[in-house]
């Protein structure tokens, strides 16, 4: 197997963001910027970290790894990383496959609550009435008093729970793929979701894309939802069956304010954009002026450990041993 301690000066580190922007990076390693270019900035072969570029095509991310045959960490700017585990078979084994638990945390539960709060509000209609200069006043639903449930309890649902807080909800449930207990109440399993869905006002979805939460949200589990709920996805698209959303929406049962959604990106002519009750933002849950300080400090942390040759962070599957922990 790869050594899993690395020797200082021994390879290359690619970066998607200027090494010079990322102050406190350890002496002894070089670093080379890419940003999923035409170009290479040197051998792959040379290579023994790898950050993936951040919001850019997975292929062109994943054309380097089976040269990479050095390569000992491959660290990811997302919190999922659905797009590179295509590319664990090819990496040597042994090589770690890294994802940036924690950095998106602040920024995705602010969109998430923005979602819910838009789209309780009549947000997006009253900004439909400012374009045509009509005062649409209503009386509309608050977030107060209101039963939410989160779905996927890792660092990003608990960051959506912390800002859920002084909203004066009834009740904050929370699903993991594993039951557990915190300080805030259970943490119940997957298969609980659809005894505890019935009662809830607003759906979060934050859990990871994987086989086992692929589809999660399908057609038994919406028609589940309380009438007038809203679903609220700032995971990933594939985890709610598209067609069986949109006959719930286009009927007026249910709403959803969806950052993400399957095919994504949404193309246009799709129902999902003109649909009632529906609010879509592009996929912005991590982008944000949040991102890159974040990023920065994961970075420089991740790379002092490796060039000690101490563990690292975050390590969510290994070459040649499993597909995903």
């Amino acid at each position: 197997m790869a050594s899993t301690h690395h020797r200082a000066g021994t390879g290359d580190v690619w970066l998607p963001l200027a090494p010079d922007l990322i102050e406190g990076l350890p002496e002894g390693l070089r670093y080379l910027h890419w940003d999923a270019g035409p170009d290479y900035p040197g051998d792959p072969a040379d290579c023994v970290f790898y950050v993936v570029p951040y919001m850019k095509d997975a292929a062109v991310c994943l054309r380097p790894l089976p040269l990479m045959r050095r390569v000992e960490a491959v660290q990811t700017l997302t919190a999922g990383v659905d797009a590179v585990l295509p590319g664990l078979p090819s990496m040597p084994p042994g090589a770690r496959l890294c994802n940036a638990r924690g950095l998106h945390d602040a920024s995705t539960a602010e969109l998430a609550l923005t979602l819910t709060l838009a789209s309780l509000r009549g947000i997006p209609e009253f900004v439909r009435g400012q374009d045509a200069e009509e005062w649409r006043a209503g009386f509309q639903p608050a977030l107060a008093d209101k039963s939410v449930l989160i779905v996927g309890y890792g660092s990003i649902g608990s960051a959506i729970e912390d800002r859920l807080t002084p909203f004066e909800c009834a009740r904050v449930s929370r699903i993991a793929r594993t039951a557990r207990e915190t300080v805030r109440g259970p943490v119940h399993p997957l298969s609980a979701l659809s005894a505890l869905v019935p009662s809830a006002d607003v759906v979060i979805l934050a859990t990871p894309l994987t086989e086992e939460t692929r589809g999660l949200v399908g057609r038994d589990v919406l028609a589940r939802m309380k009438d007038g709920a809203l679903l609220v996805n700032v995971a990933r698209g594939p985890i709610v069956d598209t067609a069986a959303l949109l006959a719930e929406v286009m009927s007026g049962r249910l709403r959803a304010a969806l950052d993400v959604t399957d095919p994504e990106p949404l193309p246009a002519g799709h129902p999902l954009w003109h649909a009632p009750g529906v609010l879509i933002t592009p996929h912005v849950g991590g982008p944000s002026s949040a991102f890159l300080p974040r990023a920065k400090r994961l970075l420089r942390d991740q790379l002092t450990l490796f060039a000690a040759g101490d563990p690292l962070r975050n390590v969510v599957a290994t070459a040649g041993e499993d597909a995903c922990a």
